[in-house]
């Protein structure tokens, strides 16, 4: 035991400091030495024998002035590489990234939803070597990917379903049969998830234990988080209240029985507009609608106007809070986070809407706030989750982190939960 104790004791004073340098690099070696609490000896030795490995290299000077100027160390990102990449019926948004998380390049490209098993996974195996090869990389390259889709992934089958969207991709393995074509280990997981795992990571979320994420926009989509760990249900459901039929207690009548519809139709983007046009808001999509409303309320000079804007995301409250009150009612989270186009123009103005909408139906009193996220989140959420798993693998490096479930290894899919 004595003998293997100076072994295991540099092997966590090594992980501390690669984590400490992924975490706030690049640094110098006594900033290095205060992080992970060593001697200037012990820290030097340490950055000696990594940067002998392979593991860290030399990154510039830090300083200036009349003072001597400080050599910075950073984690060698060439150890490995990841794809991050955001699948939806309009093609695919992959990032290409090193294990240090430094973007190399973004690739947009057209993925036809429609086709054979085969003619999808090719359009898609093509993608993600052009958006490798503007990295000056190669498929073989890659450690991990890491793809967010609409949908639930059943982890049993690893079959996409509840996806029409993307009826291509639907009826076969999908992580094992992305890992046999692409040759990488393959994690696949729900786009809204993704972005739940993203706002734990960067956003609303960061210091919540539960919370529900309510996604609006082209497709409507939910994300439910316990405890910091993503529910996904024994089939992959979890959180897919698109489906879910609830009544339509708005007051304008659009066409839409009282009864309801599926909440996905029913906060959907032309239907948002078909409740604006009720109330005399011109718009082309729900987003624009939604954004034109708060701009009434917040700014407009005119009462009439005023009362359109708030009557309308009056009726939109309803909607929303009517689907989300049964999820309310059972988990009872922290937190109600909107996100996606039309949650996020609605901003702050519908958040204390849909508030006031739960608490008149259920008795849990959840704040309800609107996402911070910039840019795309579902590819972001992914980015994080691949670097979580290859980092763990090069490194050993564990963090809380909740790791998607649908991972293949060597074209060997391992389902986990």
């Amino acid at each position: 035991m004595r003998a293997g104790s100076p072994r295991l004791l540099r092997e966590i004073n090594d992980r501390a400091a690669i984590d400490a340098l992924l975490r706030d690099g690049p640094l110098t070696r006594s900033e290095l030495e205060y992080a992970i609490g060593l001697s200037k000896p012990a820290t030097a030795q340490l950055l000696a024998r990594l940067e002998e490995e392979g593991v860290v290299v030399r990154e510039g000077l830090r300083g200036g002035g009349r003072g001597p100027r400080a050599q910075l160390w950073a984690v060698k990102g060439a150890v490995a590489h990841v794809a991050a990449i955001d699948l939806t019926p309009r093609g695919v948004d992959i990032a290409i990234a090193d294990i240090s998380g430094a973007v190399l390049t973004e690739h947009r490209q057209g993925v036809p939803p429609r086709g054979t098993a085969d003619e999808v996974l090719r359009g898609f195996r093509d993608a993600t070597a052009k958006a490798c090869e503007r990295a000056g990389l190669t498929l073989d390259d890659l450690r991990h990917i890491v793809v967010g889709t609409p949908g639930a992934i059943n982890p049993r089958t690893g079959h996409l379903w509840f996806a029409p969207h993307l009826p291509g991709w639907e009826g076969f393995d999908m992580p094992g049969r992305i890992g046999t074509e692409l040759g990488v280990p393959v994690t696949i997981e729900n786009d809204v998830n993704l972005v739940a795992l993203e706002e734990m990571i960067a956003g609303q979320a960061t210091a919540a234990r539960s919370f529900v994420m309510i996604w609006l926009d082209h497709g409507i989509g939910g994300a439910i988080v316990v405890d910091r760990k993503l529910l996904r249900g024994a089939t992959g459901g979890a959180g897919e209240i698109d489906w879910m039929h609830v009544p339509d207690r708005a007051a304008a009548d659009t066409g839409i029985p009282a009864t309801g519809t599926r909440f996905g139709d029913l906060v959907s983007s032309p239907n948002v507009v078909k409740l604006a046009k009720a109330y005399g808001i011109a718009a082309r999509n729900g987003w624009t609608a939604v954004a034109k409303a708060v701009s009434q309320i917040t700014e407009s000079a005119e009462t009439s106007e005023q009362q359109q804007g708030e009557q309308f995301l009056t009726d939109l409250a309803r909607r929303v809070a009517t689907g989300v009150a049964g999820v309310v009612s059972v988990v009872d989270p922290e937190l109600v986070l909107l996100c996606g186009k039309t949650g996020l123009a609605g901003g702050s103005t519908l958040c204390r809407l849909i508030s006031a909408e739960l608490r008149s139906m259920v008795v849990p009193r959840t704040p309800v706030e609107f996402s911070a996220l910039a840019g795309n989140a579902v590819r972001a959420g992914a980015l994080h989750s691949a670097l979580a798993v290859v980092r763990e693998q090069v490194f050993g490096l564990t963090g809380d982190i909740t790791e998607p479930s649908h991972r293949l290894e060597h074209a060997s899919r391992v389902a986990s939960d």
